[in-house]
Parts: C-alpha cells; sequence; structure tokens
C-alpha cells in the first residue's frame, strides 16, 4: 500500500477587513503557509506570483519566480515544495500552477481533501473499536 501524505493545517485567525494584501496574508496564515522565520516574507510572495501565474493560466517555473522576486532558486523550490506538500500547488512539467483555477475553487479542493480525511479517520475508528470489542 502506498501512502500519499499531505498535510492539511487550518489556523482561526480572525479575519482583517483592510486590503487585499492584508486578506491574502490572512489566507496564508489560515492556511498555516506563511511562519516567523519567513522575515523577507518568501513565501508569501512565491504564493502571489503564483497567484497570478494562475489567474493567467500559465504555470511558472522556479527559475522565473526566483528571477523576478531576487530570491535563490534554492529558497523558491523550498516554498514551493512546502507549498506542494500542503496540496495547493501542482507541478506541471519544471513549472508550478496553484491548484484550482483560482483562490475559491483551491479552498473546495482543500476542503474536499479535509472531508475525505476525516471519513478515512471515521471508518478507521470504527474498524479500531469493533477489533477492541
Amino acid at each position: 500500500m502506498i501512502f500519499r501524505q499531505q498535510k492539511i493545517t487550518i489556523v482561526r485567525i480572525s479575519k482583517p477587513l483592510k486590503n487585499v494584501n492584508e486578506e491574502l496574508q490572512w489566507f496564508g496564515n489560515s492556511l498555516d503557509l506563511f511562519n516567523l522565520r519567513d522575515k523577507d516574507r518568501s513565501c508569501f510572495r512565491i504564493f502571489i506570483e503564483l497567484l497570478k501565474a494562475t489567474k493567467a493560466r500559465t504555470p511558472v517555473s522556479s527559475d522565473d519566480i526566483a528571477k523576478k522576486l531576487d530570491l535563490s532558486r534554492g529558497t523558491v523550490i523550498h516554498h514551493i515544495n512546502k507549498l506542494i506538500e500542503a496540496g495547493i500547488v501542482l507541478p506541471m512539467r519544471n513549472k508550478y500552477i496553484l491548484r484550482g483555477g483560482n483562490l475559491s475553487e483551491l479552498v473546495e479542493e482543500i476542503e474536499k481533501d479535509a472531508v475525505r480525511t476525516f471519513s478515512d479517520l471515521k471508518t478507521i475508528a470504527l474498524d479500531i473499536d469493533r477489533e477492541m470489542r
């Protein structure tokens, strides 16, 4: 049996009411994508570039992102791998794009992942409960 690991983390944070930039930051923080160690907000900036690419329906390479944001390719790959692990980004022939065609579709996909995960947990819990009787 092969297990595909995907980390789904949701953090409940008070929603901002200021501007799109703060709402995007809130969105990413709610999915635990950005952390305090990311001092120069690299992951957030990469996420924005991927969002723009998704909106244009044009996958983007790590080299293109690195060049545009003046980051090392290693930094970009590190953050993209984190976004792939979170189920946010899809690799497409050495290029990347956000899962879903826009943010609301992305949230729908994450919601489906969570529902499937809870369904699997419930099934296993029932099996364990039966075995422990």
